[in-house]
């Protein structure tokens, strides 16, 4: 019987300097690094789709979207996170040599068997503590489906946005994503 590898502890200046070296993306939690895998055709299609789309009426205004190579760091009592989101809209970006975001309004994780206990969960938990995010938007690849867990008074609350014909309103930035344009070129398989 081997001994178990044990996880490397690595600073926050050694994981973002790092990350400035590698081919691979890697995501921050807590002193560990994970490397990120590669994503299929359709979730790059719909990831662009959305950046397109806010992008575009974004444009112009203060606020500002960045795609999956813009970390986000998340500061918790305990310890720093670093994530790359699929899409993320910032209305007050860090300084430009930053390597990071520490103030999304939206974040947008598109889901994948691989990803999604992860973006449902521990993601979803870290995203939710960030004190200038209005919504954090989940969005299907097998069917036309974004779940957005939208800031109230009294918390967060999930909604529910389903089929072509949906329109999700995108709080704090006045854009409407509609369901069509995001799942364009997306085919769904017959069930």
């Amino acid at each position: 019987m081997t001994a178990a590898k044990q996880l490397e502890f690595v600073s926050v200046a050694d994981y973002l300097a790092g990350e400035q070296l590698s081919d691979v993306k890697h995501e921050y939690a807590g002193g560990y690094v994970y490397a990120m895998a590669g994503a299929r055709t359709v979730h790059n299609r719909i990831a662009t789709n959305w950046l397109l789309i806010t992008g575009n009426h974004l444009r112009g205004q203060p606020c500002e979207p960045f795609n999956s190579d813009m970390k986000v760091r998340v500061q918790l009592p305990a310890h720093t996170r670093f994530y790359y989101p699929d899409g993320t809209v910032v209305c007050d970006a860090n300084d430009p040599d930053d390597l990071y975001q520490d103030r999304p309004v939206i974040i947008a994780e598109v889901l994948s068997e691989a990803t999604r206990r992860i973006d449902e969960g521990e993601k979803r938990e870290a995203y939710l503590t960030i004190p200038t995010l209005a919504a954090y938007l989940l969005i299907e690849t097998d069917s036309p489906r974004v779940v957005m867990h939208r800031r109230t008074n009294g918390g967060f609350v999930a909604e529910c946005y389903d089929g072509l014909d949906a329109v999700v309103p995108m709080p704090g930035i006045d854009v409407e994503l509609p369901l069509a344009e995001l799942y364009e070129r997306v085919e769904f398989k017959a069930e």
